[in-house]
């Protein structure tokens, strides 16, 4: 879908989240790529927080897809245990890093198939990876951009990858990327899950699902 009647008007909730998350990022720890491809993987079901917390020593220990291709298992889950499901996400990164070793001579790829063809990394992880470290326009979509996009009726849908469709259709493609980190941002500081904070949302006038 496209925004219907009743969805905020685009262009008012883009100046907003311009005015108010200006300087909007990725909160993940990270100096290149593959550290990024790394933390993301990392940091599924787990906060970024915690991700930030561990990573500084995982890649002082491994500091590049050889190295990690060539730790143990057991060292890799030793290493990413805080971050849950350690055995799965340690074989992911040991994995996808023996590809990138195999078929990119260790470079971390720079498009949505081949970044999606490495194991344990879907759209979500490969569009932030396109738009913060290649400047591709990108709309990654995690629970906070879900949940606000839903709200504000720029999507019908709970699916992440139905509202990607729709948000690529609302949202100029040369915003996508500020537009979803910004959104993201909103999403963690005032349009939170349980209890959306409306009387300090800048966007509570124009918004179809208030206190929802």
């Amino acid at each position: 879908m496209t925004p219907g009647k009743g969805a905020a008007p685009v262009k008012e909730v883009l100046a907003f989240l311009a005015r108010a998350y200006p300087g909007a990022r990725i909160l993940l720890d990270h100096r290149n790529p593959f550290e990024l491809l790394v933390a993301t993987v990392l940091a599924a079901q787990c906060t970024d927080e915690r991700v930030n917390r561990v990573t500084p020593a995982l890649f002082r220990s491994w500091p590049d897809p050889p190295a990690f291709a060539k730790t143990s298992q057991g060292e890799m889950e030793d290493a990413v245990r805080s971050t849950g499901f350690y055995r799965n996400k340690a074989k992911a990164v040991r994995d996808l890093s023996a590809v990138l070793v195999e078929r990119h001579h260790g470079h971390v790829p720079r498009t949505m198939e081949e970044l999606t063809a490495l194991p344990g990394v879907g759209r979500k992880t490969a569009s932030i990876l396109l738009g913060a470290c290649f400047g591709v326009p990108a709309l990654p979509v995690d629970t906070h951009v879900g949940r606000v996009s839903f709200r504000l009726g720029l999507t019908a849908s709970k699916d992440s990858t139905r509202i990607e469709e729709d948000l690529a259709k609302a949202i100029p493609r040369e915003k996508w990327w500020e537009f979803a980190t910004r959104l993201g941002w909103h999403g963690r500081r005032v349009c939170i899950a349980r209890k959306p904070r409306c009387p300090e949302c800048g966007l509570a006038a124009v918004c179809p699902k208030r206190g929802v």
